[in-house]
């Protein structure tokens, strides 16, 4: 396959595997030590997170194949990974947890600690998302010739370019409210000083679609989002 890096590179498949595999097991010993000395939440979370990351490429209908890309991978690295971060960081009661009493299960929470989290979120998910809508429609006359039914196929790729701008949107107004909620530190509105640069690579993106020219703008837009919340952050904590 000319369309990968295990086919552009000429990798060696079965070492490819093995690899993947022993991340994967790596990856799934860490979670289970992190869930004995946390929370069953974690746990559950993670299996999602864990089961959406395999489905994504692997079995007869990979969710790569399927208009569902952009939405869960947005959810689980965007949402789901964020919250696990922050579960494992703060007492149980304070966010959400899971207890057993066999054959009994309770989950509790705090509503606005989730709300808070889940707001918090939402500029991680929708620049991840837009990497994958970038990606797919970029790739889209090669995706059809490949029986890849994207959700690009269904809307259109003019619908596309505009949802992709819509969600850049979406990555400010969700701080401004976050803030305006009180769930983030008012040093935060500094990541609208990084709009005119998004918007510039989101016009050059809207002009052309070629995946060699102009599909790393998602990534460089996402990098120029985040480096400047982490600062802020930083200077929140500090100030």
């Amino acid at each position: 396959d000319e369309e990968n890096i295990i086919g552009i590179a000429g990798l060696n498949v079965k070492k490819v595997t093995l690899l993947i595999i022993g991340m994967i097991t790596f990856a799934a010993v860490l979670g289970l030590v992190l869930t004995a000395r946390t929370s069953l939440l974690l746990l559950v979370i993670g299996a999602v997170c864990f089961t959406v990351g395999i489905l994504y490429t692997f079995g007869p209908f990979p969710i790569s194949r399927m208009p569902l890309g952009e939405v869960l991978s947005g959810l689980t690295m965007g949402f789901g990974i964020f919250f696990i971060a922050v579960l494992i960081n703060v007492a149980d009661v304070q966010l959400a947890t899971v207890a057993i009493a066999w054959p009994q299960f309770i989950v509790t929470g705090n509503l606005i600690s989730v709300l808070a989290v889940f707001l918090s979120s939402l500029p991680l998910v929708f620049t991840i998302a837009n990497i994958m809508l970038a990606n797919n429609t970029c790739d889209f006359e090669t995706d059809i010739s490949n029986h890849r039914y994207t959700l690009v196929y269904y809307i259109g790729k003019e619908m596309a370019v505009k949802i992709y701008g819509w969600l850049y949107m979406g990555v400010y107004v969700a701080i401004v409210l976050a803030v305006v909620l009180g769930f983030m530190t008012p040093w935060m509105l500094g990541v609208l000083v990084t709009f005119p640069i998004v918007r510039k690579n989101v016009r050059r993106f809207t002009a052309k679609q070629v995946k060699s020219e102009t599909f790393a703008l998602a990534l460089i837009n996402m990098v120029v989002i985040h480096v400047t919340q982490i600062i802020m952050l930083i200077l929140g904590i500090i100030f």
